[in-house]
């Protein structure tokens, strides 16, 4: 490093964590950090707490394939969570990571069964890192085939109808961009599959596969960004593989599920709500394309096909709607017990849809619904058990007016008896990004702050899918800024409205919402009384820079570029932290195998807080050994992070 560039950034020595300087730095700022957060008295007992709370199951949406139904869970005091197969109504387990690794940190990333359940291929990553590597399993013995496919991360895969092999996407060796597809035959060297698409793509592209149930047609669809992407279809009976273009070079996304006789797309093309065409794929020009299901006042969140019909799955005020259109063309509402819709899953061949559902005070629950000649039947298929009583806890949606009159909900969650007098401490959760839509969800770790007479809200901010594409395109690149006054608006009605001591609102956020939680506090840091940052984007200017973080330019901008960089100078948190300013109590966290989000992101905002604060409430650094972003962390971890989250929450506010 040249002392031109330590000048203009005395910080920047911390973006190497191999270097001597930054080991040190890192080791003295956890060992503060654990002196500060282990001498809070209430954290014991939250750890017991937690502990206790996170015995209660957790449950994935099962794939049913010839009578066996595959599934994820995380039962009791386990670690990890484990892939089951239901059969003959019995339970097995499949795979469990911690036998393969004691230590609790290899984790399932992600898994396919192939159509007659006969194999799953599965994805594991050791300590979070998400860098999967592939295998497969025979499902009636147990027993694992030759395949060990390294550089697999987030990959998409779709089996042959005859079970001899799979499509699949892979990265070149050690890499985090130019992602291929690829042609595997079991038995066969993973290093002479043949690469059947992705040559000339931009490398910061992703590509995901999904083909009919005959294996007829096989389509890609390639995204750059959130907002954009192009779609390609093959005819696997024609040699060699041919991929045509079906959307190519719109400012859309398509959403395109294969069947035997067709495609389904939704797209938000001409339709901010998303609507859904049928696509004959012996002509599939765009212009023969034939509408079913158009636009609505309601953003089309995604849909799945099914024998009886295809399901549609709507987002009415951040609530699940989930409806299916019968082959006449009508649509038939299907009630499910809870608010939100996490999951599901459905095969052509199958009338069954299976959904996972859960709500804040609900815990997950799968239902089969099962479509009828007149009406669709719902049963249970597993529900888990919360184990306390959800009828002491009241959840309201509000809304609240942001800085340039755009109306914004927010849901409210308390006690049932709690007064709403400006009394009770809050913490306001955000993310407000990449179309991730906040819907209710299960999270029994709020229990504590609850019953102790906190306030948690949780905020649909612009930048999300809650409303479709426009919300999310108010939320992006040059309106980035959106995102940000609207978490602060929310932040002033909490305290406004009697729902909130405003002398006592913390804010809480990770990833691309820890950036929301840095930018506020640097933006109005007497707002907020504490910050819990979570693995952060904080450096703007430079994050392009780092792991996998180009693909995401597409979302916030490009920092080369002299107009993206001046919007992004704008709101940086890193760069606009100011000396002489009293900053509020932050904990901010971060990971040491976190392959999405640089730890340097964290240890550079830590370190200029630290250096500028004028005030005397704590700025906290901790760098979580052997974790990631946070996908695949045992639970002893989680337990540990809740605690210090929580007990810091509490102290400060």
């Amino acid at each position: 490093m040249n002392l031109q560039s330590r000048a203009a950034d005395p910080f920047e020595y911390l973006e190497d964590a191999d270097e001597v300087a930054t080991i040190a730095w890192t080791t003295q700022q956890n060992a503060r950090t654990r002196s500060v957060l282990d001498a809070i008295g209430l954290r014991a007992s939250l750890a017991q707490r937690f502990d206790e709370l996170l015995r209660i199951d957790s449950l994935g949406t099962p794939v049913v394939r010839h009578g066996r139904a595959f599934f994820c869970a995380r039962r009791g005091t386990a670690e990890q969570a484990k892939l089951y197969v239901r059969e003959n109504g019995s339970d097995r387990v499949l795979i469990d990571p911690v036998l393969v690794d004691p230590s609790g940190l290899t984790a399932i990333d992600w898994w396919f069964p192939s159509p007659r359940g006969t194999f799953v291929a599965f994805g594991v990553s050791r300590s979070g890192s998400e860098r999967s590597t592939l295998y497969v399993l025979e499902v009636a013995n147990g027993i694992r085939l030759a395949e060990t496919i390294p550089d697999t991360r987030y990959t998409s895969l779709a089996w042959f109808p005859d079970e001899s092999g799979f499509y699949y996407t892979r990265y070149p060796p050690g890499g985090d961009y130019d992602a291929r597809a690829y042609r595997h035959a079991l038995g066969h060297r993973w290093e002479d599959d043949e690469r059947i698409f992705g040559d000339g793509r931009k490398p910061e592209e992703t590509i995901a596969l999904a083909s009919s149930a005959d294996g007829r047609w096989l389509v890609a669809t390639v995204n750059e960004g959130w907002a954009r992407g192009d779609a390609y279809l093959a005819d696997t009976r024609c040699a060699p593989l041919r991929f045509i273009p079906i959307a190519e070079g719109f400012d859309a996304v398509f959403d395109v599920q294969p069947s035997n006789d067709g495609l389904f797309v939704r797209t938000n093309d001409g339709a901010p709500h998303f609507r859904v065409f049928e696509v004959d794929p012996r002509t599939p020009a765009r212009e023969r394309w034939r509408e079913i299901v158009p636009e609505g006042p309601a953003a089309l969140d995604g849909i799945a096909v099914t024998k009886a019909g295809l399901a549609l799955h709507y987002l009415e005020n951040v609530r699940s709607v989930v409806r299916v259109r019968r082959a006449d063309g009508s649509l038939e509402r299907i009630d499910g017990s809870a608010e939100s819709l996490f999951g599901w899953s459905s095969h052509e061949d199958d009338d069954a849809l299976y959904l996972l559902s859960a709500s804040y005070f609900s815990a997950p629950v799968v239902s089969c619904a099962r479509a009828g000649p007149r009406e669709t039947v719902i049963s249970t298929w597993e529900a888990v058990e919360s184990g306390f009583d959800p009828a002491k806890y009241r959840v309201e949606q509000h809304w609240f007016v942001s800085k340039d009159g755009t109306r914004v909900p927010i849901d409210v969650i308390s006690r049932e008896n709690a007064p709403r007098d400006g009394s009770a401490p809050a913490v306001l959760y955000g993310y407000g990004g990449f179309n991730v839509s906040l819907l209710p969800s299960f999270v029994p770790s709020l229990l504590p702050w609850l019953d102790a007479g906190g306030v948690y809200a949780v905020a649909n901010l612009r930048g999300g899918g809650e409303f479709g594409e426009a919300w999310h395109r108010a939320g992006m690149l040059e309106s980035k800024q959106n995102v940000f006054d609207d978490f602060i608006a929310a932040i002033e009605y909490l305290g406004s409205s009697g729902i909130a001591d405003a002398r006592r609102i913390a804010v809480f956020g990770g990833s691309n919402g820890g950036l929301l939680v840095a930018v506020v506090a640097t933006q109005r840091p007497e707002l907020v009384r504490a910050v819990v940052c979570v693995v952060p984007l904080t450096d703007m200017l430079r994050f392009h820079r780092f792991l996998i973080a180009r693909l995401w330019i597409a979302e916030y901008g490009d920092p080369d570029v002299p107009r993206d960089a001046e919007i992004l100078r704008g709101y940086s948190p890193y760069h606009n932290v100011r000396d002489g300013v009293a900053y509020p109590a932050m904990l901010i966290e971060t990971a040491e195998s976190d392959s999405r989000v640089d730890p340097m992101h964290a240890r550079k905002f830590a370190a200029r807080l630290q250096a500028a604060t004028s005030g005397v409430a704590p700025i906290l650094l901790y760098v979580e050994p052997k974790a990631g972003h946070g996908v695949g962390k045992p639970r002893h971890k989680v337990v540990a992070e809740l605690a210090d989250r929580w007990a810091f929450l509490f102290e400060y506010t």
